[in-house]
């Protein structure tokens, strides 16, 4: 995740392109100076609950009163749920209901039959975030991501906006469109995606599946830099790339979205609406940090989100926004509460 990736480029021409018509949009966005980012979270999560939902059996951590405003908060790789242990402690304080799950591959989620493709395309993982909603009887709820976890909860506002009352989505529209990254780069912005051409190789399946621990932390190290974490903190996460269908649902994602392995025909009209790049209409705050570079803005991107909107530029965080700078994340979400109550 170093250097200058596919999205870095690909928002930075379109901010290029766009700045005149954008500008008048609405003011600069907030920077925020957060300090340097904690080690170790201060809280920790509750008992992994679990429940069967569509074709897994998802792992959730759960805090805050059952009745409380529901708040699905999403991870990425190669991280877990312990990324949001400050956040959901914060929202949980205040009367919200927090839940976050571990994604596919990840931790004691599980799919409930061996029949079952080990499927990491884009629109699976977002039928996951509704089977669970379904399954927890939540009809709407905030949602809140990172990575992965910013394109699962993108989708689910673009699909399906009245399951998602509001939106947190750290580096904007990450919404992938197979045909488009077919497309070439130059050099320095193919460098940031080494990992996803390793991932294309026998030899890189064979490495990350005997490597796993080292090569994430590697990727931990490398998308924030000025993070320095403790042992004990990556190890809580580590634990959960344990799961037996981590390394096939990873790569599966990778070569997925270069078009290398091909999904299940069952998302195919979803994957054809979301290569059409549909707005986002819900109340949403997106979030930028030290690791989107020149799409720092959010220029490139502000266009696709239609209803009500704000962005936040973090100085001084890398890609792992929650657990970096977790009382601005959680400010985040109480503020698009606001604007989804107000709206």
């Amino acid at each position: 995740m170093t250097g200058f990736s596919r999205r870095d480029f690909a928002r930075f021409t379109t901010a290029v392109a766009g700045t005149a018509t954008l500008a008048a949009c609405g003011p600069s966005p907030a920077r925020q100076h957060t300090g340097t980012p904690p080690a170790a979270p201060q809280h920790t999560l509750g008992p992994i609950k679990q429940v069967n939902a569509g074709v897994l059996d998802i792992g959730y951590a759960e805090a805050g009163p059952a009745d409380g405003t529901p708040v699905i908060l999403l991870h990425g790789w190669p991280y877990d749920i312990h990324a949001y242990a400050d956040v959901s402690a914060i929202l949980a304080a205040q009367g919200m209901r927090v839940i976050v799950p571990y994604l596919r591959g990840y931790g004691s989620t599980r799919f409930l039959s061996e029949d079952i493709v080990r499927n990491g395309q884009q629109a699976a993982v977002a039928g996951d975030v509704i089977a669970l909603m379904d399954a927890l009887k939540i009809p709407s709820a905030i949602l809140g991501g990172y990575d992965w976890g910013a394109r699962t909860a993108d989708i689910v506002a673009a699909l399906w906006p009245q399951r998602c009352s509001a939106l947190v989505a750290v580096s904007g529209y990450l919404i992938t469109d197979v045909a488009a990254n077919a497309q070439p780069l130059p050099p320095k912005a193919e460098y940031g995606w080494w990992y996803q051409y390793y991932f294309s190789t026998e030899r890189g399946v064979l490495g990350y599946r005997r490597y796993t621990k080292d090569f994430n932390r590697q990727i931990w190290q490398t998308a924030s830099p000025a993070w320095h974490f403790d042992e004990s903190t990556y190890d809580l996460t580590a634990a959960a790339f344990d799961n037996p269908d981590h390394v096939d649902i990873v790569v599966h994602n990778y070569r997925w979205r270069l078009g290398l392995a091909a999904g299940e025909p069952q998302y195919d009209e979803d994957e054809r609406r979301l290569a059409a790049k549909p707005g986002i209409t819900v109340p949403t705050i997106t979030i930028s940090s030290d690791f989107d570079g020149p799409a720092k803005s959010g220029a490139g991107y502000r266009a696709l989100f239609t209803g009500p909107y704000d962005h936040r530029v973090l100085d001084g965080i890398g890609h792992n926004v929650p657990q970096e700078a977790p009382r601005e994340f959680a400010t985040a979400v109480t503020d698009v509460a606001k604007m989804s109550a107000h709206r």
